[in-house]
């Protein structure tokens, strides 16, 4: 099968499988058209279009330097702060297109979160560090914040290990505690999307399992959109998965469906060779 930019995508029907949960039906929340990033006059990534379904895990999957990071940054505008980037296309959420001149970044952001590869807590308290997304949004009145905090915690599994020292620094937790605590972070501005770029890569084996869980566990309440390079990971936790290639130096996106098909009985022989080891 050529892979070149202007033809179809490798794609599975809703018929293929059984139909998932309810969390797992086709409900498009975010409807990706024709994107293409470029830095400066290096484009990465090329002409991607898929549907991100709501409630759904969906996992970007592919070797290093094939676009999946650009891709999952231009979901919430992090491309507007590198120097350089260029993004075309559209990203449909709701009624609006993401990539809009008019679009308020900053409310976007607290609609869909970001997670980052390592763990990135402020050099502060851990209750400080919960505060100030709060206070940035507006809002002050203490047994509010109170309430907000320990309902974040609780749903990272955090509250019963760090109730009793919410004014120790945030930095003495463990790898996967920081990992958890920014995942709370994100949780506490209400989105309803999350990204995750490899949140569990520079965790140990223990750590990296409790936050699997974790994201498990927030399948139905929210849209997790999550970079991986563990194939097994993905396996387990995405209702879909995409995968990415290089094709002529260029991000594109190779084959996208539900996730038990992409890993059992994939279409494109690229595919097939990369979920079996064999090549990337």
């Amino acid at each position: 099968m050529k892979l070149l930019s202007d033809e179809p995508v490798t794609t599975y029907t809703v018929g293929d499988v059984e139909p998932g949960p309810p969390c797992c039906d086709p409900v498009p929340h975010l409807r990706v058209t024709n994107l293409s990033v470029a830095y400066d006059a290096t484009t990465v990534l090329d002409d991607v279009s898929l549907d991100i379904n709501k409630g759904c895990i969906t996992a970007l999957i592919g070797p290093s330097g094939c676009g999946k990071t650009s891709f999952l940054s231009a979901l919430n505008r992090l491309t507007d702060l590198i120097p350089g980037a260029r993004v075309q296309g559209r990203i449909q959420f709701e009624d609006t297109n993401l990539l809009g001149a008019d679009v308020d970044v900053m409310a976007l952001r607290r609609r869909i979160g970001m997670i980052f590869q390592k763990p990135n807590p402020f050099p502060l308290s851990i209750r400080r560090n919960l505060e100030l997304p709060l206070r940035e949004h507006g809002v002050h009145h203490r047994d509010q914040l109170a309430h907000k905090i320990e309902t974040a915690l609780r749903d990272v599994g955090l509250w019963h290990e760090v109730s009793n020292r919410l004014d120790s620094p945030a930095l003495a937790l463990s790898g996967g505690q920081q990992q958890r605590l920014c995942i709370a972070r994100a949780l506490i501005l209400e989105p309803t999307i999350l990204l995750m770029d490899e949140p569990c890569s520079a965790l140990d084996p223990i750590s990296s399992g409790v936050v699997e869980e974790l994201i498990q566990r927030l399948r139905g309440r929210y849209t997790v959109v999550i970079v991986t390079h563990n194939l097994a990971q993905a396996r387990r936790i995405a209702n879909y998965a995409a995968f990415f290639w290089m094709k002529e130096r260029v991000g594109k996106l190779i084959e996208f469906g539900r996730s038990q098909c992409l890993f059992e009985t994939p279409i494109n022989p690229l595919t097939a060779a990369y979920v079996a080891g064999v090549s990337g």
